[in-house]
């Protein structure tokens, strides 16, 4: 089998267990750029020697890509290969040794309760169609009650909604499923949005009922895209930091849960990580945090010394 055709039926058993559009498009770019590699020198993909692995690692590296992207063409080759080994089309997994460069650990961008709320101030005014403004308001406090991903946003439906027990069922990466809550400030504006905007944006719209909880200006459900732009444009209005994007709130979600006392194996719940070790990046404390709890637990903590005399 060529490599092309190996490839092919890789995709196509990702496609087969849901796997998302984003990853299978970018294991194809990175998959295809490696057998192109071997291809210009007549190797065979299912037999490449251990210096041409050695080889196309140092190309990766010439390239000055990011170490992320390095580590992710990595992870898209392992991935093949541990496939092709399990379907007898490779006699070994010429990928299992190599060294994945060591990832910098950096701490995601969240957002003080303050600058949520400034993003909540200026929701109700984004619009001049009262539905819209409904709508933008929803959305906010929906994804910050419940951690949501944007993806997990565009798919939300009425059927999976549960107002007066606060929940909404929603389906995360790996088509795993799980329940997220709800405050009060959130019912209280889904509630509002579904009474007096839903169906006004279905009325004036030329869709059919489609079941999605957020629709757009002409009552079609409001996608990925759509609801990346609309809280792009809301951030910007409330002066957020450069750089925040929707799932910013995701993460002030985990942190401020976090800053208030939850566990962390509960935050993993909610955010539907299916390890521990993935939610632990929340639990990095900020320096007033630090100071605060120095001077709640520390027995002298107040008492200031004097410089000694020189």
């Amino acid at each position: 089998m060529t490599g092309a055709d190996a490839l092919d039926n890789f995709l196509g058993r990702l496609a087969a267990r849901d796997t998302s559009e984003h990853t299978r498009r970018s294991y194809r770019t990175a998959i295809t750029q490696y057998l192109d590699f071997l291809a210009a020198r007549g190797v065979d993909w299912g037999k490449p020697p251990r210096p041409l692995i050695r080889g196309y690692m140092a190309e990766l590296a010439d390239r000055q890509l990011a170490k992320r992207s390095v580590s992710s063409r990595l992870a898209a080759l392992r991935s093949f290969y541990r496939w092709a080994r399990r379907e007898d089309l490779v006699d070994a997994d010429p990928w299992s040794g190599a060294l994945t460069p060591r990832q910098p650990r950096r701490l995601p961008a969240v957002l003080a309760v303050e600058q949520v709320e400034d993003l909540l101030d200026v929701a109700p005014h984004s619009s001049a169609r009262r539905s819209l403004a409904l709508r933008d308001v929803a959305i906010i406090e929906t994804a910050y009650a419940g951690g949501l991903r944007i993806s997990e946003l565009a798919s939300a439906r009425l059927a999976d909604l549960d107002l007066p027990r606060g929940e909404l069922r929603v389906i995360g990466k790996g088509r795993k499923e799980r329940v997220t809550l709800l405050g009060g400030p959130a019912r209280e504006a889904l509630a509002t949005y579904l009474r007096e905007g839903r169906p006004e944006l279905l009325a004036k719209g030329m869709s059919a009922e489609s079941g999605f909880v957020f629709l757009n200006s002409n009552g079609a459900p409001l996608g990925v895209r759509g609801l990346r732009y609309r809280l792009g444009r809301l951030m910007r209005a409330a002066g957020l930091p450069e750089g925040t994007s929707p799932h910013t709130l995701r993460h002030s979600f985990a942190s401020h849960l976090l800053e208030g006392g939850a566990d962390l194996r509960v935050v993993q719940e909610l955010l539907g990580h299916a390890s521990l070790g993935t939610t632990q990046v929340y639990t990095h404390v900020t320096p007033q945090r630090l100071r605060s709890a120095y001077r709640a637990a520390h027995p002298r903590s107040s008492v200031h010394a004097e410089p000694p005399a020189r």
